[in-house]
């Protein structure tokens, strides 16, 4: 079948599916795309002769155009955390600065543990034009692009030299979409004249292709352990990461949090795979966590990661597990994470494992004593909770309250609320309750600002009927705003909600507790000569620069305000932005943990220097967490 390696791609593309516990999908069920020169007569041509004649290919595909590169890879991100990484859609770029401004979201699916599917163009495989327009010369090499930027942010990266190598590299890129443990950004580097060159493939190629998605069990002696070890402990925590969400296994989470009464806290990825109201969900534990968490988590003797990374905000910098007899359970599908503080590795499936540990387990149950510590710490945290959702504060109100308002009127079982960077995502992991596994949307991993809007673009298009919010800071916004034309342009009902605080109330937070008085931190119009003076708010209207991009706006004040824009909006049929004014001093939830971020060791500044004695007096509690090597 004569082709060329842009036609063979979607064709191949087209006719690969996916299944797990019966249930079949199509892997890559769409396309985004900003052609350029390297991909209009490549790709590009390939999309579009598929769209004229999708049969001939075997199935359609799809294509939505984007408006900026790095958008259009979050997007595709969220698309697969939303689909529980079962499904996700490809992105195509033209060379040089177009494949470049993917890396960004590259290195978030990859952080992540999302699969995407990136077409970046690259130069001439021949060489004879050369240099080309947006080629970046090595004087070293001639065998170095600015694609191989992809290399340290990529699951898989390859380079289509020639067309006899695209069907192999291509089912390298299926297994890397489709492993739970190994999945990420997989990238296929294609020159130019490469994408545009014909080759006779077998037609054998593209025949409907099923690829099953595994779920390892837990060796029958790796949950023997690990139950002896829970079973000897007695202020047990477990840890909910990402894995559980990823693998459906909420029902298995609950029933295991049931049987056996150990309480359960959860990541920024794993929030919501218990429901809020189980006796034994505690909430957010670590560097945003709450106290009931962390105040367990402060003497656990035995911490159980299931499906976490045990990222610097969850171990709060290693400082967070007090207890020195703390020993660990890590129950991951990637032996990487399961390896981390020498714990018990469990590399299994997330479903799986806890399956199998609840039945080891059976007839186990935390003491009577433990559990009323628990049922106290989580009613008091409760109560903190209310308070800081409801804080009536003015004349500005707080971040806070309006998450409180949101968190009321939010839809549990279509809703999800989407956030990314800045000081929400600590807000949101303290106060939110998530209801189900579907609700909580909020990526910080590589808590990239400007995700938001795209997120709500791939969330929306993998979940149609849901009622999507994407909460916005100012900063974020002004980020990466453009998307909003292409959700207008397509046409999906998402409902933003725009945070105006003229400032980085995250990064000011900090900057000001560890000395740096919130410098570079605030809009503020200059004096024409000191670039950080403290002058008016800088004259930019984020509401008209949202509604000059297709979108209905509606600008609400106080939480009152707000509750009546967003019954507002969730009645209109076009996408919707609700700006509100917050204050950006406004107070966040109280902080019973702690995050490492070095200060200046010597400086003219006396808070710096203030705000270094108070860092090494925390820093003295940081340390490894390392089990007992089993004999």
């Amino acid at each position: 079948m004569r082709l060329t390696v842009g036609q063979a791609i979607i064709r191949f593309l087209v006719n690969q599916y996916v299944e797990r516990d019966g249930v079949e999908h199509r892997l890559i069920t769409g396309a985004f795309g900003i052609f350029g020169h390297g991909n209009v007569c490549g790709i590009g041509q390939a999309l579009l002769q598929n769209e004229l004649d999708p049969q001939a290919d075997g199935g359609e595909m799809p294509y939505i155009m984007p408006r900026n590169e790095q958008g259009m890879v979050n997007a595709a991100a969220a698309y697969a955390k939303t689909t529980n990484r079962m499904q996700t859609l490809m992105c195509t770029s033209s060379i040089g600065p177009g494949a470049l401004n993917m890396v960004t979201g590259a290195a978030l699916a990859t952080t992540n543990r999302l699969p995407v599917l990136l077409f970046p163009s690259d130069q001439f495989a021949t060489r004879i034009p050369d240099p080309v327009l947006q080629q970046l010369e090595n004087q070293q090499t001639l065998d170095t692009s600015v694609n191989d930027a992809f290399r340290p942010v990529a699951a898989f990266f390859d380079r289509i030299n020639r067309p006899e190598q695209l069907l192999p590299s291509l089912m390298h890129a299926m297994r890397v979409l489709t492993d739970p443990a190994d999945t990420g950004a997989v990238v296929l580097a294609l020159p130019q004249d490469v994408q545009a060159e014909a080759y006779d493939f077998p037609e054998e190629a593209f025949a409907k292709r099923v690829w099953h998605v595994r779920r390892p069990p837990a060796e029958p002696a790796a949950i023997e352990r690990a139950a002896k070890l829970i079973a000897s402990a007695k202020r047990p925590l477990l840890i909910a990461g990402g894995g559980v969400i990823y693998s459906e296994a909420a029902e298995q989470l609950r029933s295991f949090a049931s049987a056996t009464g150990i309480p359960v806290a959860d990541t920024q990825a794993g929030k919501g795979a218990i429901n809020h109201d189980h006796p034994a969900a505690v909430g957010g534990v670590g560097a945003t966590g709450g106290d009931a968490a962390n105040h367990l988590a402060d003497e656990a003797d035995l911490v159980i990661g299931v499906g976490t990374r045990y990222s610097d905000f969850t171990s709060a910098s290693n400082t967070q597990f007090k207890n020195p007899d703390v020993r660990f359970v890590n129950v991951n599908v990637k032996p990487f994470d399961a390896v981390k503080n020498a714990g018990e590795m469990v590399v299994a499936d997330a479903r799986e494992a806890l399956a199998a540990l609840t039945e080891a387990l059976s007839g186990y149950r935390v003491s009577e004593e433990y559990a009323g510590e628990v049922a106290e710490e989580k009613a008091a945290w409760e109560k903190r909770v209310e308070h800081h959702t409801h804080l009536g504060h003015g004349p500005l109100p707080a971040q806070t309250d309006i998450f409180g308002a949101l968190n009321e009127m939010l839809d549990p079982d279509r809703g999800v609320v989407i956030n990314a960077a800045g000081s929400m995502p600590g807000d949101l992991q303290a106060l939110w309750r998530a209801s189900t596994p579907e609700e909580y949307h909020v990526e910080y991993a590589f808590s990239t600002m400007g995700y938001e809007i795209p997120a709500a673009m791939g969330v929306k298009l993998a979940r149609p009927d849901a009622e999507v919010v994407a909460i916005v800071g100012d900063g974020t916004y002004q980020m990466l705003p453009m998307e909003l034309a292409t959700i207008a342009q397509e046409r999906l009902k998402v409902i933003f909600v725009l945070l105006q605080n003229h400032g980085f109330a995250s990064i000011g937070a900090l900057s000001e507790s560890h000395g740096s008085q919130r410098f570079g931190t605030r809009y503020r119009m200059g004096d024409g000569e000191a670039h950080n003076a403290e002058g008016d708010l800088v004259p930019v209207d984020l509401a008209k620069n949202a509604e000059s991009w297709g979108i209905n706006v509606i600008t609400a004040t106080g939480v009152d305000g707000f509750k009546e824009a967003f019954a507002e909006a969730r009645e209109a049929t076009r996408p919707t932005l609700i700006y509100i004014e917050t204050d950006l001093m406004g107070p966040n939830p109280p902080n019973s943990s702690w995050w490492d971020v070095p200060v200046a060791e010597v400086s003219r500044i006396d808070s710096t220097r203030q705000a270094l004695e108070e860092h090494l007096v925390k820093k003295e509690a940081q340390r490894r967490y390392l089990n007992p090597p089993t004999v």
